[in-house]
């Protein structure tokens, strides 16, 4: 690797990391807030909650890293096409075709990142996602037992927290047991906490009393208690319960070789085979939206050339070919033909990029927009001007 080509992925690659963090953060950010109640009104921490809202990043990063490496490329041209190096380059006799192999070693890293997290990192994330949701939301006290409310938990039982404190301590405990119709248990408590162990899960209720109401009787039995366990565990769920993994929980090997006695695979044989082909299409993605990019933008250009045109060009490109593979994988839950055709398409587009790389070619728009463009930004200047 030589000096330009080393330059060239240095900043290319600084760039995809930043832009890839950046947007990364951004829409993470979007998609925990659905998820804010794990801490606002079931008591969760703010470990639980970050850990539960990051493991759909890997799945953000297989979506986002083809385009935020797409933008690198294109700041990287515009910088080289502003501080004319792209010309200084092509003068030394640097053909752009030369200059696109630079690239390529930035192209098979991000290629192999999101081959990698297509494969096992997004359906992993996703794996543990609905196994910890699952647990959490499943817990008596996380989920059903909410402060202030009486909640009844089967028929006869029923429980009440006046606050639960953010260490998940919970204070003002009520629990009114009727399942036995021959004895009423009424249990207050100042505290309680969950444990758990190997035997299963107790509230430990701290400084309260119990109250016992045999039939027939006419005075009820009082006992004072420091510390009382009250067991739970039937009440609990956690990860013991069976979880049926959608297509986009398996991994790649899964959807090459389903089990054929899977019940999710009979009712949706067509779900997993777009979810199949979406995999392996998308290491592609970062290589074709990178030809495109460049097909347009590498090659050197005087400042009369119209470079934010290319630019545009090279957006709606990418865009669209991005957009087909999405409604190719849709269709194609309905007609098989559409999950072949985003290969078509793949093909196609990179077969006309390199075309244009190969040749040294401009690509610029038609002059009907040029002219239209222009018309549109001097009216612009002359209503600003009055």
């Amino acid at each position: 690797m030589g000096s330009i080509d080393r330059y060239i992925f240095r900043t290319t690659f600084g760039a995809f990391l930043v832009v890839l963090v950046g947007l990364t953060a951004v829409i993470w950010v979007t998609q925990a807030l659905r998820d804010i109640d794990l801490m606002t009104n079931q008591g969760q921490t703010i470990l639980v909650f970050v850990g539960i809202t990051g493991l759909i990043v890997p799945l953000l990063i297989l979506v986002i890293a083809p385009l935020a490496l797409v933008m690198s490329v294109v700041h990287i041209l515009n910088k080289l096409s502003t501080d004319s190096e792209l010309i200084v380059m092509n003068a030394a006799g640097m053909s752009p075709l030369v200059l696109f192999r630079a690239f390529l070693s930035v192209i098979a890293v991000v290629s192999l990142m999101v081959a990698v997290t297509s494969a096992y990192l997004a359906p992993k994330g996703l794996r543990e996602l609905r196994n910890w949701i699952t647990e959490v939301r499943a817990d008596l006290v996380t989920n059903v037992v909410q402060p202030g409310r009486f909640t009844q938990l089967e028929r006869g039982l029923t429980f009440h927290i006046r606050e639960r404190q953010p260490n998940g301590v919970l204070l003002g405990i009520f629990v009114d047991d009727q399942r036995d119709p021959k004895e009423r248990t009424t249990m207050l408590a100042e505290q309680g906490t969950i444990l758990k162990n190997n035997g299963g899960t107790y509230l430990v209720l701290e400084n309260g009393s119990i109250q016992r109401q045999e039939q027939g009787e006419r005075d009820p039995t009082m006992i004072v208690y420091e510390r009382h366990a009250f067991d739970l565990s039937r009440f609990t769920g956690g990860t013991a319960q069976t979880i049926t993994y959608s297509p986009r929980e398996r991994y790649l090997w899964d959807l090459i070789s389903p089990d054929p006695e899977d019940p999710l695979f009979k009712q949706q044989p067509q779900q997993f085979r777009a979810e199949l082909h979406d995999r392996i299409a998308a290491p592609l993605y970062p290589i074709v939206f990178v030809i495109i990019a460049y097909a347009y933008l590498g090659a050197p250009r005087t400042t009369r050339q119209s470079r934010e045109f290319s630019v545009l060009s090279a957006t709606v490109a990418v865009a669209s070919v991005r957009l087909a593979g999405f409604a190719c994988s849709v269709l194609g839950q309905r007609f098989p033909s559409a999950l072949y055709a985003q290969y078509a398409i793949l093909v196609l587009a990179a077969g006309f990029g390199m075309r244009a790389i190969v040749k040294g070619s401009v690509i610029e728009p038609p002059a009907f927009m040029v002219a239209f463009a222009n018309a549109i930004t001097q009216r612009l200047q002359r209503r600003v001007a009055a």
